[in-house]
């Protein structure tokens, strides 16, 4: 189909080097960091609204051998607001499991087995309606299949990087964790919407 597209990322991998030309953008809509079971409900009810969300996870970096940490935020976006939920206060509750098991509302993201991996460990759901960006950008014969990569090759911008690494445990998540969190999971909703038109009508 697009074997010989010539665009940086079709005809060949885009470098680090060329994504680091693109201009940086960042969700600017509403962000609603929900904490409590009655944030839950209301942000609940507003998510059935959609029929498509951005779907991504942070977890608390572990830099010693045997350390690790279960997921601490689940963000889950859709058309203009993001909801980012702080799993350290929640768990993984009821209302949240309808969404990740609702197979009539699309969650998209990468990496989404290694994601649904760590989640589960938090509470048991049957994940439904999940689709991979990589597996996505792979059949439309693109050769970055991450979310970085995808956003410079489909949307022509970059997603700064510098809270990647912090501290997503933390009680109260700082601004810039904040903005970070809303924006990769609502580059994850637009490189679906991209990604719909590159594949025409050979994937859902």
């Amino acid at each position: 189909m697009h074997t010989n597209d010539p665009r940086p990322g079709f005809a060949q991998r885009m470098t680090k080097e060329e994504i680091n030309t693109c201009p940086i953008r960042r969700w600017e809509g509403a962000v609603h960091v929900v904490r409590t079971a009655a944030e839950v409900s209301q942000a609940v009810r507003a998510l059935a609204e959609e029929s498509l969300l951005g779907f991504d996870t942070e977890t608390r970096p572990a830099y010693s051998k045997g350390e690790c940490y279960l997921p601490s935020l689940l963000q889950l976006a859709g058309e203009s607001a993001v909801y980012l939920f702080q799993l350290k206060h929640l768990g993984l509750p009821g209302p949240l499991r309808e969404i990740l098991a609702d197979p009539k509302m699309i969650k998209a993201g990468v990496s989404l087995a290694y994601d649904l991996q760590e989640l589960h460990k938090l509470a048991r759901f049957e994940p439904a309606g999940f689709v991979d960006l990589g597996t996505l950008a792979k059949e439309a014969e693109i050769k970055n299949h991450g979310l970085r990569g995808l956003a410079a090759v489909l949307l022509g911008f970059r997603i700064a990087k510098g809270a990647q690494t912090t501290n997503w445990a933390r009680d109260v998540l700082a601004p810039a964790q904040i903005q970070y969190a809303a924006t990769d999971a609502w580059v994850g909703r637009e490189l679906y919407l991209r990604l719909r038109q590159e594949g025409g009508n050979s994937s859902r």
